[in-house]
């Protein structure tokens, strides 16, 4: 069976003369917009938080970052859930219930008369959209493995990215014609298209042969294995780090173009010039990793990213403009790019046999632990930008100690 048949499980299911659907485009498409769900609900909202906080009286502007932290904790508490169902049931059914939750969660989040009704609302859009997470992950490791993986999460993450790109200014003009509350209608109408999508294209990819029963038991010892392999635990903790500086960024960013380079008009262009570079150094990893390898790519991407921190670091102490600002966190958020696909391929490799009860403990452990030092950063900021690149700079460097831990002192081997 040929790793470059997306979906054979599919061809043997309906008859060797059947079409397969997705293709592979398709296929990395609707992957991309599943996983588009979360970071639409997330980056939409950034221009929203000043109105959000005069609607629903909330005065301390960094409390409006709870918008997005709480929807952030809601999507990393429930994905120890998904992988072990999915493992049981399959991918498509818990997809696709999952997908309805998000679509009533997204209405009663427009609905909500009360911050705390919000916040609690935002929690459970999070809880639902966490499937995507672990399932996309789980769809991807069913059909492939190792470099080739890679290589399909480097193309998903760079249709992916067109969100940071298009849903801040897609916040920003909706408040020019309509109240906040209309971006979550938006968010619901996205959950139906995407319900409807995978309820007629997407099969069912998981082996029979590999479903697991769902008992604390199995669930228990799938976990352990995954935290157990030296491997699987470093490259998740490694992923960790990037995921709290990316949570720091969005955490952070609306108050920075807000506050510091007074530019409000601005913030949607920010979003899409910090995500090209990110586009781009993700199209550069899918045409090299099978050539130069995942860990190469995943250690010169952690180590650029640490450096290009520090020195923005300098930058911010001297005092920096907005596009010098902009200039630099691109290229370090493009090394992000270039280190995160890899990253949670590695993560998997070794885990075929339980990718859904592994994608949902690595995917546990990133996204909480992501989400609490981001907000952490976020909470810090004090009117200047360096809070957020000296996070920056320290995560990088815990990341590239991992790796060191990890691979027992073996970083950038050659291929």
């Amino acid at each position: 069976m040929s790793s470059q048949d997306p979906l054979p499980a599919a061809r043997v299911a309906a008859g060797a003369d059947a079409p397969v659907r997705p293709g592979y485009r398709e296929l990395v498409v609707l992957m991309a917009a599943l996983m588009s769900l979360n970071a639409f609900a997330i980056d939409a909202m950034v221009p929203a938080l000043p109105a959000i906080g005069a609607d629903l009286g909330v005065l301390d502007e960094n409390s409006r970052q709870l918008v997005v932290s709480m929807y952030v904790f809601g999507f990393g508490t429930s994905q120890i859930l998904y992988g072990p169902l999915s493992d049981r049931f399959g991918r498509k059914p818990v997809l696709i219930s999952s997908l309805v939750l998000y679509l009533a969660f997204s209405l009663l989040c427009a609905a909500a008369a009360s911050f705390n009704l919000l916040l609690a609302a935002r929690m459970l859009q999070g809880a639902a959209a966490a499937s995507t997470r672990v399932l996309v992950v789980s769809i991807v490791r069913d059909r492939f493995e190792g470099a080739r993986m890679a290589r399909l999460m480097s193309l998903v993450f760079l249709v992916f990215l067109l969100m940071p790109i298009l849903a801040p200014s897609f916040g920003q003009l909706t408040l020019l014609f309509a109240p906040w509350r209309a971006i979550f209608f938006a968010l619901a109408l996205f959950g139906a298209v995407m319900l409807v999508w995978s309820l007629v294209r997407l099969p069912e990819t998981l082996n029979p042969a590999h479903r697991r029963p769902f008992s604390l038991r199995s669930v228990g010892a799938a976990a352990r294995e995954t935290i157990g392999n030296r491997q699987s635990l470093g490259y998740t903790l490694a992923m960790t780090m990037m995921m709290g500086a990316l949570m720091a960024y969005l955490n952070s960013i609306q108050q920075i173009i807000f506050d510091v380079f007074r530019s409000p008009g601005l913030i949607g262009l920010t979003f899409g010039a910090v995500a090209v570079p990110m586009a781009a150094a993700s199209y550069t990893n899918s045409r090299l990793v099978e050539r130069l390898g995942m860990r190469r790519l995943a250690h010169l991407g952690a180590a650029a990213f640490t450096t290009l921190a520090l020195v923005h670091l300098a930058l911010a102490a001297a005092g920096e403009g907005l596009w010098t600002f902009v200039a630099m966190q691109g290229l370090t958020m493009a090394c992000f790019g270039l280190a995160s696909a890899n990253f949670g391929a590695l993560a998997m490799q070794p885990l075929g046999h339980i990718a859904g009860t592994a994608s949902s403990v690595q995917g546990t452990i990133g996204t909480i632990g992501g989400a609490l030092l981001g907000l952490a950063i976020g909470q810090s900021f004090d009117g200047s930008v360096v809070p957020l690149v000296a996070g920056f700079a320290t995560l990088g460097g815990l990341s590239l100690a991992i790796l060191a831990v990890t691979e027992r002192g073996k970083l950038f081997p050659k291929p």
